[in-house]
């Protein structure tokens, strides 16, 4: 017996083949946006490492407060690699 292979209903279009159909975009940031949002990922993760210690909660700051600066790292990468043109 031959099984014929149907093709789905709904089929994926753009970049993100694998994205589940109706699920939003991925958009492509450019690189001074990416290193934007690097850094305030730092300064959250930072934040939430010091509300942390307030609460006494040493397990957790101790996590956040060394994640943060893997986010710096990854924005200084960043930097270096595209070497932004001066703002004007």
């Amino acid at each position: 017996m031959f099984m014929t292979i149907a093709r789905p209903a709904v089929e994926p279009q753009g970049p993100d083949a694998v994205a589940v159909p109706g699920s939003p975009a991925i958009l492509t940031l450019p690189p001074r946006a990416l290193h934007a949002r690097l850094l305030e990922n730092a300064a959250l993760r930072r934040r939430r490492g010091a509300e942390r210690l307030q609460s006494n909660r040493l397990d957790d700051a101790d996590y956040w407060l060394h994640a943060a600066p893997a986010a710096v790292r990854k924005a200084s990468a960043l930097r270096e690699e595209k070497s932004f043109a001066p703002l004007p």
